[in-house]
This record gives C-alpha cells, sequence and structure tokens, in this order.
C-alpha cells in the first residue's frame, strides 16, 4: 500500500481536487468584497461621506479601471442613488456577498464530504481486499476483532480528513491570507499586531499539540488491544465458564480499561491546555485592536469605517486560523492512524490480485495428477510437520492417509487444500505449482472439508451453496425507481474503486452442482443431505421453526389435509391417544392453562409469555369471568407445593425438567414471595405480585403435575373466558394473538404444532419420536418431505454455526464440499465429533455419492480410525513428518508395518 496518506489521497483524487481547488480560489473574490462592503456602508451612507449638500446622489455599481497606457476607462457609469437609496443598495449587496458565500461553502463542504467518503469506501475495501489475500499463516497471529477495529473504526477519521487534505489549508489559508491583506490594506499598524499573533498560534499551538498525537497513538493502540481481548473472551466464552475464570477476565478488563482511562485524562487535561491558550491568543489580539485602533482614531490616523471593517475581518481571522492548526493536527494523526494501519496490513507473501480475479466461464476439469513434491511443512514454532516428502494422487483416485499422533497427514491435505504453504517443496497440479493457479480453478474443481468447521452467520441454506458462489452469472433486471438506484450504486461503486459485482445477482453455479437452474438444484442439495446423515436432523429444525407463508405456501395450503392424514394414521395403528386435538368448545387436557385460556399462537410480545397475565385487557377478562381470584389461588397452591417438593434438590436435579411453571433459580423469589403475600387477603395484593403468581397457574397441566387442581368447573370456566377474549379483543392486540382454527395454517405456530393441532400426550414417553417418525412417514406420502425440508434449511446456525452441534457442522461442512462436484475432494478427519459407526456410513454414502452419474473425483481423506482405510484404492502413512508405507490395503497388511500396527 502506499505508505504516504497524502500521496494515496493524490493518486485516486488527482482531478476532484484541482477542480475543488479552482472552486476555492474562486470564493476568495465575494469573500474579500464581504470584508470591504461594512467600510463602504459606515463610511458612506451612515456617515454621509459624499452626501454633505442636500439632494446630493453617488453613483452605484460604477465599472471603471486605470489601465497602462491608456488612463481611466469607464465601462459602466453606475446608478445614481441618494443618500437612503446608497444604504439600502449597499446591504442588499451584503446580503447578496452572504448569500454567495455561503452557497460556496455549501458546495464545497458537500463536494469534499462526498469525495472523503468515497474515499473511505475506497480504503476499507482495500484493506478487505488485502485481508483476503493475505497467507494463512497471518491469520494464526493476528485476532479477528483487531482487525476489524482497524478495518472499522481506525481509518473512519481518514473519511473526515480526506476530503480536508487539499482542500483545507487552501481555502482556510486563502480566508486567512484575504483577512490579513484587508487588514494591512487600512492601517499598516493592525495588520503587523494580527500577524504577530497568528506567528505565534502557527508556531506555539502545533508544538504543544505533539504530545496530543502521542497519547491519541497509544490510546488507539490500547482500544485495539482491548477489542482484541472482548473478541477472546467471547470467542472463549466456554473455557472461562469452564474454569472458573471469570474473575481473572474482569481483573485483565479493570487493568485495561484503567490503563485506556488514565491516557484519555490526560490527553483530556493536555487538550484543554492547549485550547485554553489558543483561546486567549484569540481574544488577545481584539483587546489591541480596540485599544490602538480605538486610540489611532482619536488621532484622527484611522477613521471609523476602517476600524469597524478590521475587526470585523479579524472576527474571521481567528475561525480559519485555528481550523487551519487543527487541520495540520488532524494531518499528522490521520497520517500515523495510516501508517499503522498500513503496517498492519502489509505483510509477506501476498497473494497476488491475479489468482483471486473474477472469472465468469467454468475453468474446466483438473485433469493432471495432484503432487507433493519434496514437500516440507513447519508449524509457527519451527517444528517440521512434513519433511521432504514426495508423492502423487491421481484423478479418480480414493487415497486414505493414516497418520500416528505426529505423523503430519493432516499438515498435507492442509497443503493440498492452500490452507497451510510449503517452507521448502511444492504441491502441484501437473506441472504447475498449487499456489499460482487462479481460485477460479483450485476453488471450483478442489473441494476441502475437515473438522474444524466455520459457518457463517446466515441459513443453513445460505452455508450450503456458499461454495457455489463464485461468480454473478445471471443479473437481475430492474425497473423504475430500482433502475435508477443501481445504476447509481454502480457509479458510485466505480467512482470509489470498488467492483460493480450486484450482491442481488444469482452467484449460484447450478452447473458444479449438476443442477440446470433454480427448479432442481434441490434434489441435489438432498442427495448430499441425505448422504451425509443430515437430511432428519434439518426435518427436525424445520418442524420446530416456523414457515415463511410468503415462500412455503404448498405446505401452509396442504396443512389441513396433513393433520387428517395423522389423525388417520394414529386411529390406524392404534396410537389415537398420543395426541389431544385443539377442539374450539373444549379444553385440552394435555395443554397448559394459559394456552387453553388463548386457544392461539402468541404472534407479538404483548400476550407471549410471562407478559401474558400482566396484560391490562387479558386481567380484565380473567375478572369478567371470574378466573383471576381462582387462578391466583391456584398459583399459591402450585407455590407452595413447589417449593415444599423441589426447595432443598440442586439446581441441576432432573426433577426440575418436569417443573414448567418455575425455574431452579426462581424458587428463592417465589419462597419470598409466598412468604409475604400469606394471609393477606386477595384485594390487598398488588398488581405486579398477582401477576406472578397467576403466572405460575398459567403452566399448569393436570395429567403432568397431578396435584389436582382442575376440575370440570374450572375447565368450563376457562373456556367460556376464551370466547369471551376473543369476543371483544381490542385492536392493538388483534396482531398479537393467531387464534387455533382447524381450517387454517397458524402462521405464529411451529409447523410441528400446526401439523399436531394438538398436544402430545404426558403419558407416554416415547410418543414425540414415534409421532416424528409418523410425521416423516406422511410427507414422504403426501410429497410435502421436500419442503419441509426446505423450511429446515431456512433456519440460522448463528454466529459460527453455534446453534447447531459439532457433529451437525461437521455433516454439513462436507455436504457443502460434495455439493460442487470437486475434480478432488480433500477430507481432513471431518467427522471426528460423531462415533465410529456413523463415521463409517457417511463415508460409505459419500464415496458412492461422489461418483454418482459417471463423475469421478479423487478423494483424499485423512481417517480418523486406520480401520476406514480399507474401503480406499491406496493408503498413506505418516510418522514423524514421514511417508512410511504406501500401497493397498492389502498390501500394507501383508507388510506388518505402521498400518499394521495401528489397526491392532
Amino acid at each position: 500500500m502506499e505508505p504516504s496518506l497524502a500521496r494515496y489521497i493524490w493518486k485516486h483524487t488527482r482531478k476532484q481536487q484541482i477542480w475543488i481547488l479552482m472552486i476555492v480560489l474562486l470564493s476568495m473574490i465575494p469573500y474579500f468584497m464581504s470584508f470591504d462592503l461594512p467600510k463602504l456602508i459606515v463610511n458612506g451612507p451612515i456617515q454621509g461621506k459624499g452626501f454633505e449638500q442636500p439632494g446630493a446622489t453617488l453613483p452605484f455599481m460604477r465599472l471603471h479601471y486605470n489601465l497602462p497606457f491608456i488612463g481611466e476607462v469607464q465601462f459602466f457609469s453606475g446608478f445614481q442613488l441618494d443618500r437612503t437609496a446608497t444604504l439600502l443598495a449597499l446591504s442588499l449587496v451584503f446580503l447578496l456577498l452572504v448569500v454567495i458565500n455561503g452557497l460556496f461553502k455549501l458546495f464545497i463542504n458537500t463536494y469534499k464530504g462526498r469525495l472523503g467518503e468515497r474515499m473511505l469506501r475506497r480504503i476499507r475495501f482495500d484493506l478487505i481486499d488485502r485481508v483476503l489475500r493475505f497467507p494463512p499463516i497471518y491469520f494464526k497471529r493476528v485476532k479477528s476483532a483487531e482487525v476489524a477495529t482497524m478495518v472499522k473504526d481506525e481509518v473512519e477519521p481518514l473519511g473526515g480528513f480526506i476530503g480536508d487534505a487539499f482542500l483545507q489549508p487552501v481555502l482556510l489559508g486563502g480566508q486567512a491570507l484575504t483577512a490579513m491583506l484587508f487588514i494591512m490594506v487600512q492601517n499598516v499598524w493592525l495588520g503587523m499586531i494580527a500577524v504577530v499573533i497568528v506567528v505565534i498560534q502557527i508556531v506555539l499551538i502545533p508544538r504543544m499539540r505533539r504530545r496530543l498525537i502521542v497519547l491519541g497513538r497509544e490510546r488507539q493502540l490500547t482500544a485495539r488491544a482491548l477489542s482484541g481481548r472482548v473478541g477472546e473472551i467471547v470467542d472463549g466464552i466456554g473455557a472461562v465458564h469452564v474454569h472458573d475464570t471469570s474473575n481473572y477476565e474482569r481483573a485483565d478488563i479493570a487493568a485495561r480499561l484503567g490503563l485506556i482511562f488514565k491516557i484519555r485524562f490526560d490527553l483530556y487535561q493536555w487538550k484543554f491546555m492547549v485550547k485554553f491558550l489558543n483561546n486567549f491568543l484569540a481574544q488577545l489580539t481584539p483587546f489591541l485592536f480596540y485599544m490602538i485602533g480605538g486610540y489611532l482614531v482619536i488621532q484622527g490616523r484611522l477613521d471609523v469605517g476602517q476600524l469597524v471593517a478590521v475587526i470585523g475581518a479579524y472576527k474571521d481571522l481567528p475561525g480559519p486560523m485555528k481550523e487551519l492548526i487543527d487541520w495540520d493536527q488532524a494531518r499528522q494523526d490521520v497520517q500515523v492512524k495510516y501508517q499503522q494501519v498500513v503496517e498492519q496490513f502489509t505483510v509477506e507473501d501476498i497473494i497476488a490480485p491475479g489468482i483471486g480475479a473474477l472469472t465468469i466461464d467454468d475453468p474446466g476439469p483438473m485433469t493432471n495428477p495432484l503432487s507433493a513434491v519434496g514437500l516440507s511443512i513447519a508449524d509457527d514454532g519451527g517444528a517440521m510437520l512434513l519433511n521432504r516428502i514426495s508423492m502423487q494422487v491421481k484423478p479418480a483416485e480414493t487415497v486414505a492417509l493414516v497418520s500416528t499422533p505426529t505423523g503430519g497427514a493432516e499438515a498435507l491435505a492442509e497443503a493440498f487444500a492452500r490452507l497451510n504453504w510449503p517452507e521448502s517443496g511444492k504441491v502441484a497440479s501437473g506441472a504447475d505449482d498449487l499456489l499460482e493457479l487462479p481460485e477460479a480453478v483450485t476453488g471450483r474443481r478442489m473441494s476441502y472439508a475437515s473438522s474444524d468447521v466455520f459457518l457463517f452467520h446466515a441459513s443453513l441454506r445460505d452455508n450450503l451453496l456458499y461454495g457455489l458462489k463464485h461468480a454473478p452469472l445471471t443479473s437481475v433486471t430492474y425497473d423504475g425507481a430500482a433502475a435508477d438506484q443501481q445504476r447509481w450504486n454502480i457509479d458510485e461503486a466505480r467512482r470509489s474503486g470498488n467492483p460493480d459485482f450486484d450482491i442481488h445477482s444469482d452467484w449460484i453455479d447450478y452447473a458444479s452442482a449438476g443442477a440446470t437452474g433454480p427448479h432442481d438444484l434441490f434434489e441435489a442439495v438432498r442427495r448430499v443431505l441425505d448422504a451425509v446423515l443430515l437430511s432428519r436432523d434439518i426435518l427436525d429444525l424445520g418442524l420446530r421453526s416456523s414457515a415463511d407463508l410468503t415462500r412455503h405456501t404448498k405446505l401452509a395450503g396442504r396443512i389441513v389435509e396433513l393433520r387428517a392424514a395423522l389423525r388417520t394414521r394414529l386411529e390406524q395403528e392404534g396410537l389415537r391417544e398420543l395426541v389431544v386435538p385443539f377442539e374450539p368448545g373444549a379444553y385440552n387436557t394435555e395443554a397448559t392453562i394459559g394456552q387453553n385460556l388463548l386457544f392461539g399462537a402468541a404472534a407479538g410480545p404483548e400476550l407471549a409469555d410471562k407478559a401474558l397475565a400482566a396484560n391490562p385487557y387479558f386481567a380484565s377478562v380473567l375478572k369478567q369471568a371470574g378466573l383471576d381470584r381462582t387462578l391466583y389461588e391456584m398459583g399459591m397452591e402450585i407455590a407452595e407445593q413447589a417449593i415444599e417438593l423441589f426447595a432443598d434438590l440442586p439446581p441441576d436435579h432432573q426433577f426440575f425438567q418436569q417443573l414448567a411453571f418455575m425455574s431452579a433459580e426462581e424458587i428463592p423469589a417465589y419462597e419470598t414471595l409466598l412468604q409475604r403475600l400469606k394471609n393477606r387477603p386477595y384485594e390487598a395484593v398488588s398488581e405486579a405480585d398477582r401477576a406472578m403468581i397467576i403466572t405460575l397457574s398459567f403452566a399448569y397441566i393436570e395429567p403432568r403435575h397431578r396435584f389436582g387442581l382442575l376440575t370440570d368447573e374450572l375447565m368450563s370456566k376457562i373456556v367460556a373466558a376464551r370466547n369471551q377474549f376473543y369476543e371483544n379483543l381490542p385492536p392493538e392486540l388483534q396482531n398479537a394473538i393467531e387464534r387455533y382454527d382447524p381450517a387454517k395454517y397458524i402462521a405464529a405456530a411451529t409447523v410441528m404444532d400446526n401439523v399436531l393441532f394438538g398436544r402430545v400426550g404426558n403419558n407416554h414417553p416415547d410418543a414425540p419420536d414415534r409421532i416424528r417418525s409418523i410425521v416423516y412417514e406422511i410427507l414422504d406420502e403426501l410429497g410435502l418431505y421436500a419442503e419441509l425440508l426446505d423450511v429446515g434449511l431456512d433456519f440460522n446456525v448463528g454466529a459460527g454455526g453455534r446453534r447447531l452441534t459439532g457433529g451437525q457442522r461437521q455433516k454439513l461442512d462436507i455436504a457443502r464440499a460434495l455439493l460442487k462436484r470437486p475434480d478432488f475432494l480433500i477430507l481432513n478427519r471431518p467427522l471426528s465429533a460423531l462415533d465410529q459407526r456413523i463415521q463409517d456410513k457417511v463415508l460409505r454414502n459419500v464415496l458412492v455419492e461422489a461418483r454418482r452419474d459417471g463423475h469421478s473425483p479423487a478423494i483424499v481423506w485423512v481417517v480418523t480410525s486406520p480401520a476406514m482405510a480399507m474401503m480406499f484404492d491406496r493408503v498413506i502413512v505418516f510418522d514423524s513428518g514421514q511417508l512410511v508405507e504406501d500401497g493397498t490395503h492389502e498390501t500394507l497388511l501383508a507388510e506388518n508395518g505402521i498400518f499394521k500396527e495401528l489397526l491392532s
């Protein structure tokens, strides 16, 4: 990167800087005129100079010049105006100059602001582009939070300075020189006073501000380190809790914050001392003007108009001077920031830009063998992971890499994937060094999956299809305002040095997945999910999710048919009692009291969970139905029995899993509340306490909790209150609840709740699993299996995929690598989180799926167990960084070497 910020700015904005500088110079003309006009107004019409005789007039807007060798030439004689008219005319001209100067400022500030934002966008893109080209070893030494902080925050001040880099000194310097020149023209002595003060400010203030720059640099470095440390805590929060080191982390953060506080406090002290001195010098000059200028007026050596004009001109001088000094400090500050960023983003062996260049066309298959030639790989500490090994993997060959704990097979797999660069030797595709091939070749014709999986904070579908998004293959057609906005986006991207790729285009390479378009891509997706045994997991996620009705209209439209099919199947298999359906006029004994009261799914926070009892309208319905006191007394009974039964149990006791209305952490609070409310009449209890007690009754299920609190009479009252609730539902709650309807899809409920339209019986422990299996069969019979799988693919995996289990993440990573049907499939212990039986099954499925439709990729698999090697054409064994055995499974067994020892 360009080491000098000024050169970087000039390189990319030369034409724009020249244009705006010309505008600035042009703006100095009306700026100077605005200084001279007050003198003309005061000396002329106000004091009457030139209007001594009654009815006297003076020419207004007369244009005449003394030209060399010619003499005076008059271009326009002007308008003859009397004293009052002249005052009005000069005042209007003054107002006009104010407007003109304001318009100049508006244009200049808007232009430089847009210029600065474009350059900030360019810098950030350049930095991210460099991150994408860093060698893999760099990411082992730097914290991701620090890189993000530099890109987001540390270059932010550069955007505000870039527009001012060349413009501000010319603009402010021009304004200051114009004011100084005007003062000098009026009176030399007053001009000399202004010059002396300005020189002191220019020399003294920047010297004092150097300390601010040092402190600012320290603040930046400590803040960056804090950001990295916080990122570490977030990433390692599990280790913090497992090892009880949260207080150590608090102490570390407190120490870092203390250091930042000290630096910032010193910075503020020095900053305001400099500000005090600068303001003092700025106010000293008017004092001298009033004293000396007033004396000169008294002596008759200076007229009042000139003094007023000088003071008015100087009034505009401290502002530009102060801003010019601020600009110089900002220049030094941002140069330091820029140099620090450049240092962090300047690394050795950065990947050449051409390696990652956009390629639309398919690069064609990799038909050459993949070879390691004298390959040596070392870790960060210099220990050799592989020592001068040579081997070759032919196209369509399946190779198992078996390794002792210090073998080095994992390092070879990473080298094949370009994630670990050679210390010496090379990895080659035919005669080409793999590191010199474009990513358009290696990224499309090779795939890699490992046990260390990273997933983006997006849906399962986005992560699964991520390996197919190489280039914008199909553009989007925009109409009307959207087309205008898109043209503006493209123009601004080009002006900012960004690529004009449309992120909304279709980037998916369907052909790579063996599909012809979006309509048949799902079949390829389903096959790979079945191969890695992930389909059932995704179906479960789909059942527990709410379907988007705008996308999954088929599922929503046939939900009634699905419910009926489930009822029929349960009756046929004698399992009718497993599910108790919701019926509009009946109480569902397997549902909670709250669910029976609402008889619907909460679509907003107003009636969800613990907010229900505190809702004023719902509370009024309970009171009208005569249920408020009853449910309060029930809640008191539940609290007493729960505390009596569970108060002495440890928080992790399994009984708490059955206690739906109260968690282990809430027991002490309810115990205190119970003691306070005992023997207190209902009317004396506050609304908040009533809501807290009544909430307990809402979670009660008689067949599950068996406290004997639910009678037939109470159930009838609850059904009646339900009808009353919906009859008078206020408009503000219309969208907060979606009532259960046997003939409709309930958008606020999960897919499983829609299918069941009831509750699973509590007397059958295996009921959920049995029902889920039946639902899957019915979905397949009705042709809705794929639709539900599509709902599951909408599931957001969370930050780093943490909403999935380790095994699910690894399965998804293999599916992603398998989906793009590469020529070389590299798998580095990809299923280490799963048991051996599942690993073997996935391995067999992957070997079959990879060769579907005549496609025959080479597969290199670092196996977790030597027994898995029997499924491969060839087995290579590594020990202590050396390739020690190479052959078929049978030949290696016959040799009685390391491989046979590892099997035993």
